[in-house]
């Protein structure tokens, strides 16, 4: 925090990024106390130069991590509305002005600040607050080992573990520590729905935000946790693992080095946790608990019934969760008195009020909903992810966007679901549970929802995939109307966020639809799930997802479908070094593909087929396969296809050791991309033509092609392809003896392979050594 800034507000100037910006966005809001976007929409509407009226979604938009540019006017009426004052907005404006030049260019990778939102609300816990926070500094003994601090926060569900974690964090990194990673993520270890977190599925993604390309990172539980204690060795890192299942589910997730803090919740005890400082965290005091309430529904309501007060919390048994639950809604009550809302406690005539504070809380904040947030509170619970976004509601509810974020933000007022961060939503174990006893008393109901969530998002990550590789080989979707409208994007940067985003509901998803009999849900969204699953090399889970949806196929016996799984099922065993797999799968799907008459799929299939032939060593029959390809397409009238089976003809005569018919076999690929204007296929088939010529080391044609590949790469905004065409470049010239006209194209290729942790950072820091050392031979 600079020392300008207003006290304890968040500092702008630590966003390396335009979604760290929103982020702390977010986090200005609740410094501010929270107000609601209806009330902000207000306030901020007469500090915009012309004044105007504001839309409540409007200023929600603006708090969404997925946006890619910000309104500067808004952002800086958002700042003065929180009540900063004009040097406060100018450093958040310089700052906004800031992160959108960084996007332009790229922008930094990974997440590395993910601590979600402090609560304005935080109340007590002074005692475990303060010795959690003198664990995290206290110095070692002289004679003591250096090794990770571990502390441990236990205690029954709604008692404000979480709570407690997440404003020690942020304590902690306002006072200056931690400051190089932040990683936040919930186990999910007591989920009525669902299984705990796979501790490999969270290394998997602390790698990759730690930068680690996809390809890099290993499938095994042991390994990756290797790969994660090395990658985060020596980092000043603070991470929470909450809502933790027992210890094996949180041990590979512990990093090694005395450099980083591990916070831990859990409602269990972690015993066999070595060196963790164990904070034992019980209900409220009576003190603390009216000062909750106090802090939610204001000291001059519960100063005038301070004995009503006293009542009121004991029914909720000093609970946090159901304290804030009871105060939540006498907020949106004035006419209640603390009495009155104390009669509605009682109203289910139990005798001693505290026998039962949850479900008589819940059935209080339940029952003051209208009709229709109540339908929407319901079904909720039948989501399948972890979390939600408003589209995602919607389509559950049969809603309107715009209604469905109106009721989730009344719902969050009500502290009924929780948004840890901007536009994403979700509910607290307990009331999961509760939601979940209320939708399964309407059985038709439930069905239809989950059934619409799941078209929901087949169409929104199929339009995904369109933008992903529009050369794809498609079905028709064959979905029922949609009240919520599907997401959409503008180009393969946004849809493939938006997969990043939604990854771990887009798995669960799939999980669903595979228990729903005679739905073919399953393969549908196994198969428009895969390009991205693919490209982000999470093979493991393509392999899941796509054995789910085979037995799916199967079950409805729908042979397209059943045609589209097996290919894909084929590309990822092969991924995984596995074509002896692979291949079977494959030649059941191009059986299919000719009982259907599908030529163009035919195509396909042969050229994925012959593609396991050649990793297989048998190259003839690769090369056959590969020329049936390119005839079935031509039969079909397919260019894409016929791109495709070029490419895979060049590959198995380059491997038959006839380089100059593979060379051929490329030209005429590059020439039909030149026609149709394919970027995508055009920047690979130089990249192929140019690897060609290097290897035959006629380096003059390589330098030609990859000159063209860097201008169309540049053209197109992908940093890693143009470095790539850069290092080939240096290659070339240095093979040629142009060392020093090499050194400038390679140092550029180097600094983006070093910024995307790249695989070809070794080579590429090998040949700059190289280069060094015959340059300085040469003076």
């Amino acid at each position: 925090m600079a020392e300008s800034g207003q006290q304890g507000a968040p500092d702008p100037g630590k966003a390396a990024d335009l979604a760290e910006f929103i982020v702390l966005l977010g986090e200005l809001r609740i410094w501010a106390g929270q107000p609601s976007y209806r009330v902000l929409a207000k306030r901020v509407g007469p500090l915009l130069r012309p004044a105007r009226t504001v839309s409540p979604f409007t200023v929600v938009d603006a708090f969404k991590v997925a946006r890619r540019r910000l309104d500067l006017d808004l952002v800086v009426g958002i700042v003065r509305a929180l009540g900063l004052g004009e040097d406060e907005v100018d450093r958040w404006r310089k700052a906004c002005v800031r992160v959108h030049a960084c996007a332009k260019t790229g922008g930094p990778t990974g997440a590395l600040r993910q601590l979600p939102a402090d609560l304005a609300t935080f109340t007590g816990r002074s005692t475990e607050l303060e010795a959690l926070l003198a664990a995290a500094v206290r110095p070692r003994a002289d004679n003591a080992a250096a090794t990770v601090v571990i502390s441990a926060i236990e205690g029954m569900a709604g008692v404000g573990k979480t709570q407690l974690a997440l404003h020690a964090a942020h304590r902690l990194v306002r006072d200056g520590r931690y400051q190089d990673v932040q990683l936040y993520v919930n186990l999910r270890g007591f989920d009525p729905e669902s299984p705990p977190i796979d501790p490999a599925a969270v290394l998997d993604s602390f790698l990759r935000h730690l930068e680690v390309p996809a390809q890099q990172i290993p499938d095994g539980l042991d390994e990756r946790a290797a790969m994660f204690r090395d990658r985060i060795n020596g980092k000043s890192a603070l991470i929470i693992l909450d809502n933790a299942a027992d210890e094996q589910q949180v041990r590979p997730l512990v990093p090694s080095s005395p450099s980083c803090l591990v916070l831990i919740t859990s409602r269990r005890s972690l015993i066999e946790l070595d060196d963790a400082v164990v904070t034992q965290l019980d209900v409220f005091d009576q003190g603390d608990a009216v000062s909750l309430l106090t802090r939610i529904v204001g000291a001059e309501r519960v100063a005038a019934e301070p004995e009503a007060a006293e009542a009121v919390v004991e029914a909720c048994g000093y609970l946090p969760l159901a304290v804030a639950l009871v105060a939540a809604r006498l907020r949106s009550r004035p006419s209640w008195s603390l009495a009155y809302l104390m009669s509605r406690l009682r109203k289910h005539g139990v005798d001693a009020v505290g026998t039962q504070p949850l479900q008589d809380v819940f059935d209080l904040s339940y029952g003051g909903l209208d009709s229709r947030t109540q339908r929407l509170f319901r079904l909720l619970a039948l989501h399948p992810g972890q979390d939600f976004t408003a589209p995602a509601a919607a389509a559950l509810a049969e809603l309107g966007e715009a209604e469905s974020e109106l009721l989730l933000e009344y719902l969050q007022d009500e502290h009924l679901v929780q948004q840890q961060t901007p536009g994403r939503y979700a509910l607290h174990d307990l009331l999961h549970a509760y939601a979940s006893g209320l939708a399964q008393q309407e059985h038709d109901e439930e069905r239809n929802a989950v059934e619409r969530v799941l078209s929901w998002y087949l169409a929104s990550v199929d339009a995904a995939a369109q933008q992903i590789m529009p050369a794809r080989y498609t079905l028709p979707l064959e979905l029922p109307p949609m009240a919520a409208v599907p997401a959409g994007f503008d180009g393969s940067a946004e849809a493939m966020a938006w997969c990043d985003q939604e990854y771990a509901n887009l798995l669960a998803a799939a999980e669903r639809a595979a228990g729903i009999p005679g739905s073919d849900l399953a393969w549908r969204l196994a198969t428009s799930m895969s390009m991205y699953l693919l490209l982000r090399c999470h093979l493991q889970e393509t392999l899941h997802v796509h054995e789910l949806g085979l037995e799916s196929a199967l079950a409805g016996r729908h042979l397209a479908g059943e045609a589209w799984v097996r290919s894909n099922l084929g590309i990822c065993l092969a991924a995984l070094g596995r074509p002896e797999s692979a291949a079977p799968q494959l030649t059941r799907a191009l059986e299919v593909r000719r009982e259907l008459g599908d030529v163009s799929g035919e195509a396909a299939t042969l050229s994925n087929l012959a593609r396991v032939l050649v990793e297989s060593g048998e190259l003839e029959a690769g090369l056959d396969c590969s020329m049936q390809a390119l005839a079935a397409a031509g039969r079909a009238g397919d260019r894409k296809r016929e791109g495709t089976a070029l490419n895979s003809v060049a590959i198995c005569l380059w491997e038959l050791k006839r380089p100059l018919e593979a060379l051929d076999y490329l030209h005429r690929k590059l020439a039909m991309h030149r026609e149709d204007r394919d970027a995508i296929g055009l920047g690979l088939a130089l990249h192929n033509i140019a690897e060609f010529h290097e290897t035959l080391q006629q380096y003059d044609e390589a330098l030609q092609v990859l000159r063209e590949a860097q201008h169309i790469a540049s053209a197109s905004g992908d940093l890693h392809a143009e470095a790539g065409a850069l290092f080939g470049i240096a290659r070339c010239l240095s093979a040629t003896g142009q060392h020093q006209a090499a050194r400038p194209d390679l140092e550029r290729a180097l600094a983006v392979f070093e910024k995307l942790k790249a695989p070809e950072l070794p080579d590429a820091r090998e040949l700059l050594t190289r280069i060094t050392e015959l340059t300085d031979d040469e003076e």
